[in-house]
């Protein structure tokens, strides 16, 4: 795979390294590495300076807040967050959040391993898959499972406690068991520091078939009978002895990290030994330039640190990173391959794309009499007093919905309507901006620092779980992209609520992580895996989930046209930064493309679109429709249709296999007119002419969506051949002047 790559960053077969941009470096011999020195107490994770979300020449004194409400479904983050960190906005959609919720027991994938608290005692699991034609789930088996022997206050009912976390790495404490977790995400370790001379009760559902020590006791190789092998490294001399499914140690204070050999290969235990005795402690990543993140670990120890890369940090890895691939080392993961990376830090740059208000290859002049036609109908039906729904997700999108004509008018050469669809674009908006908004209304709750709804703030179920931090980036990006329209066309409105219209935004992109911070930093968006998570604070079995990846995309999209329509440069810039990041994933992950290795090959063939994607779970069906749903299942990856949909849906070819996928399902009786609009939409991607008869033919739309802008989505299909627009290709500057 990686040779396919059009990049240079190096690759290391399992005997030799190569450095980019650096003269051949020799390994030294693979040997166990010395004890490195003890290990002093790990630091609280840098804090970020957080991102100032206004216009550069009109600060704000103070952000704007919506009235403070005391939510009765919120349940309370102080059993489980340190006493220092609950002064400070909270994580809610976070790849840890299980460990966070009721009892804290549920399992997180900490990738390569499922990890478990539970009853003063932290769970591993090298997962396994359980796999049919439309899901896929790991499966949790506790295969070691570690815990102090003798526990200075046994009565004690409190778990464990998150004492620092970061965008790649949460700190796991066990109260009153010395033990405390550093769990990094892509660690192929699980390390644990203990102290004050904590013995160690260590124990397995398997039977121990063998058990060995290297003769300075730092080393331990623990074979089961389930035919794993396990490796147990400490920074010190440890002295532990076993019984059929357990093992103990003296007393002991330091590190001691744990590992399972992939396939029990032998082969790979060199490498762990010889990166064993550097631990990465935290990890986070910063949004330093346009278009580029970079991962920083903290490490103690000594040597190089070894971690492990996803398909996507694959691709994306930069050029001039000085890293090594080591190619032959992987663990087997449901989000495919993790291959080993060494180094500190690494660079990922993404293809630019440009953030645009009208379509990328226009609408030619012939098709607008027909495109102003159904605008005009569009426009007349617009009447405030029609609206039947206060839900926040559903108004939101009535509201982009008519956002979406006025740049089509614009477009078209219309201006006649424009008038109008302010008019209900400021009836709609302003009423949820000023508290005015009858049945519904914004409020900002301070236990995890975040925006709820009137009717979230007493419903979990209402409005979508909003008040429980469900699908806020969908919700809130339907809002933004009619508040940047509306600024876009009346710039004294917005002027006047720029103040509100930063702080819908401020909750799911707010940067920093700050105690003066009203919201926590990028509520939604996964740093790691390079994707939003939209289930809130929800207990699942299989982790944080986003249904919609082209929602999420409209969410970093729209924030990045209100910082064009405000002049705001930084918002631009992360707005489209987390929107190409976004589409990347969604590629990768919900995209399944015929004769992709991503998944297992039974899946790949049933499957063109992942429906629901879990953290631990690929799910065909969606929360809404059944896996034969397929028209639902394209069609909820595909809307709003907007000019951002185009680079979306770049790969023409996949296109065409998506809607050859999706056709059949059209035969059902009772298939909704609005999910066809989709399915035609995608189909315009290459066969106009078809896709337009198709479209005047529905007798109905998705409550998001027009006639006005399938007609404008066919009427901008261009005649170009296919893939000329392709990846990379949508930033118009890189596509005109590299």
């Amino acid at each position: 795979m990686l040779k396919k790559m059009r990049r240079k960053v190096k690759l290391l077969i399992t005997k030799s390294f190569k450095k980019t941009s650096k003269p051949p470096k020799t390994l030294k011999p693979l040997t166990p590495s010395p004890s490195p020195p003890s290990p002093s107490s790990p630091s609280s994770p840098a804090m970020a300076e957080p991102l100032h979300h206004h216009h550069h020449h009109h600060p704000l004194s103070s952000p704007f807040l919506f009235p403070r409400t005391e939510s009765s479904v919120i349940p309370d983050p102080s059993p489980f967050f340190s006493s220092d960190l609950l002064s400070s906005p909270l994580p809610t959609n976070s790849f840890f959040q299980n460990f966070v919720l009721k009892h804290g027991d549920q399992p997180e994938y900490i990738h390569p391993y499922l990890i478990k608290s539970n009853s003063s005692s932290l769970s591993l699991s090298s997962p396994s898959q359980f796999l049919a034609s439309v899901f896929i789930y790991q499966i949790f088996n506790p295969d070691l499972t570690i815990s102090a022997l003798n526990r200075t206050d046994p009565d004690s009912q409190r778990r464990h406690v998150v004492s620092s976390f970061n965008d790649l790495s949460v700190t796991l404490d066990l109260p009153f068991s010395n033990l405390r977790f550093f769990l990094v995400r892509g660690s192929p370790f699980l390390t644990c520091h203990v102290s004050g001379g904590t013995a160690l009760s260590i124990t397995t559902i398997h039977a121990i078939l063998s058990f060995s020590s290297n003769s300075h006791r730092t080393k331990y190789t623990i074979k089961l009978n389930n035919g794993q092998t396990w490796l147990l490294y400490s920074s010190s001399p440890i002295n532990l002895t076993h019984d059929i499914s357990s093992m103990t140690s003296d007393a002991y204070s330091g590190i001691i990290r744990f590992a399972i050999l992939p396939d029990s290969n032998p082969g790979y235990e060199s490498i762990f030994d010889r990166f064993s005795s550097c631990y990465p402690v935290s990890g986070k990543a910063e949004l330093s330039k346009p278009f580029s993140l970079e991962y920083r670990w903290d490490k103690k120890g000594w040597g190089e640190l070894l971690m492990l890369a996803h398909p996507l940090h694959l691709r994306l890895l930069s050029d001039d990173d000085e890293v090594t691939i080591l190619e032959d080392f992987k663990f087997n993961s449901i989000d495919g391959e993790l291959v080993g990376v060494v180094g500190d830090s690494w660079k990922l740059k993404l293809d630019p794309i440009s953030i645009t208000w009208n379509s990328i290859k226009g609408v030619k002049e012939e098709a607008f009499p027909e495109i102003v036609s159904a605008l005009c109908r569009d426009v007349e039906d617009l009447n405030p007093s029609n609206i039947s729904t206060n839900s926040s997700y559903f108004y939101g999108k009535l509201i982009s919905r008519a956002a979406r004509l006025a740049l089509i008018a614009e477009e078209v050469c219309f201006l006649d309507v424009i008038p109008a669809i302010r008019k209900f674009l400021k009836d709609t908006i302003t009423p949820w901006l000023d508290g005015t908004f009858s049945g519904n209304g914004f409020l900002y709750d301070g236990k995890w620092g975040g925006l709820v709804t009137k009717q979230g703030s007493t419903d979990s179920g209402a409005d979508f779980g909003f008040g429980v931090y469900n699908d806020h980036h969908f919700h809130l990006g339907y809002f933004l992209y009619g508040i940047a329209v509306l600024a876009k066309i009346d710039p004294a409105w917005g002027r006047k609520y720029r103040p509100q219209a930063y702080s819908l935004m401020a909750d799911f992109m707010t940067l920093g992580r700050h105690s003066l911070s009203n919201y926590p930093r990028l509520r939604c968006f996964d740093l790691w895996k390079l994707h939003s998570w939209a289930s809130g604070l929800t207990e699942f079995a299989d982790g944080r989930n986003q249904e919609s990846t082209s929602e999420a995309v409209n969410a970093y999209y729209s924030a990045a046209l209100m910082g064009l329509a405000y002049g705001d440069t930084h918002l631009v810039a992360t707005g489209s930064m987390l929107a190409a990041m976004e589409i990347k994933a969604a590629q990768t992950w919900w995209h399944v493309r015929e004769g992709d290795k991503i998944y297992p090959p039974d899946f790949t063939r049933e499957n063109r679109v992942v429906g629901v994607l879990w953290n631990n779970k690929r799910d065909g069906g969606l929360w809404f429709a059944p896996p034969e749903w397929r028209e639902c299942r394209l069609g909820i990856q595909v809307l709003p249709l907007l000019p951002i949909t185009e680079v979306l849906f770049s790969d023409v070819g996949f296109v065409r296999d998506l809607v050859k996928w999706t056709l059949p399902a059209l035969g059902r009786e009772g298939v909704g007119e609005g999910w066809k609009g989709f399915i035609y939409a995608m189909e315009g991607i290459y066969d106009k002419e078809g896709a337009l008869e198709k479209v005047k033919k529905l007798k109905g739309y998705d409550d998001g969506n027009s006639l006005t802008n399938l007609l404008w989505w066919i009427y901008t299909r261009g005649d170009e051949e296919e893939g000329r627009f392709g990846e990379g290709k949508y930033s118009l500057f890189g596509h005109y002047c590299h």
